[in-house]
């Protein structure tokens, strides 16, 4: 199945000059949506994940289902005020200010095996927080999965030297702008 035919393509959204892609098609798909988790999960099969982190909220969407794919339970990463328990935080840097980033302590124990999945890859300033975090709950990140990398904006090179999949990329000749403000390397921890 070609998922590209599922991704709808919004020019000048959210601002003129950006070329948003939609996945509300391929999530309203089951077959479409089906096979993208499998995708996503497939170079992870045999890498004995303990557990699946993902950022909030569209890592949710593909988060869960992907740690139902490797048999594995599901960490969601917040931002604060969200969780409720005590908590490993994280501040980073954006463009005009900064933002944090939070996980229970007993979400991901020392050792643990994790994988980060988010829907698009694009600048990395999120996943690469989200790295810094789980380095400081002493986790063995096996790498991380998207659905859609936007190779243009750099963000793989920020995640650096973790393993890095993607199901669909869309080049510099597809006219994407940066779609995050997150494009500073994160700030001290809290």
């Amino acid at each position: 199945m070609d998922l590209r035919h599922h991704v709808r393509d919004i020019p000048d959204y959210p601002k003129p000059g950006i070329l948003f892609r939609d996945i509300t098609p391929l999530l309203a798909n089951c077959d479409a949506l089906t096979a993208a988790v499998d995708q996503m999960a497939e170079p992870f099969l045999d890498q004995k994940i303990d557990v699946v982190a993902a950022a909030e909220a569209r890592g949710f969407i593909f988060g869960t289902p992907l740690a139902m794919r490797l048999g594995a339970g599901f960490v969601p990463i917040r931002k604060p005020g969200k969780l409720p328990f005590d908590l490993h935080s994280f501040a980073y840097e954006l463009e005009y200010g900064t933002d944090e980033l939070q996980i229970h302590v007993d979400g991901i124990q020392p050792g643990q095996r994790v994988l980060i999945v988010d829907d698009l890859l694009a600048t990395g300033g999120t996943v690469e927080a989200c790295l810094r975090l789980l380095e400081k709950c002493e986790a063995k990140v096996v790498g991380c999965s998207f659905l859609i990398h936007l190779t243009a904006l750099g963000g793989e090179a920020r995640l650096s030297p973790y393993h890095v999949h993607s199901v669909l990329e869309y080049g510099g000749d597809d006219a994407e702008e940066e779609l995050s403000i997150q494009n500073r390397p994160p700030g001290p921890s809290v």
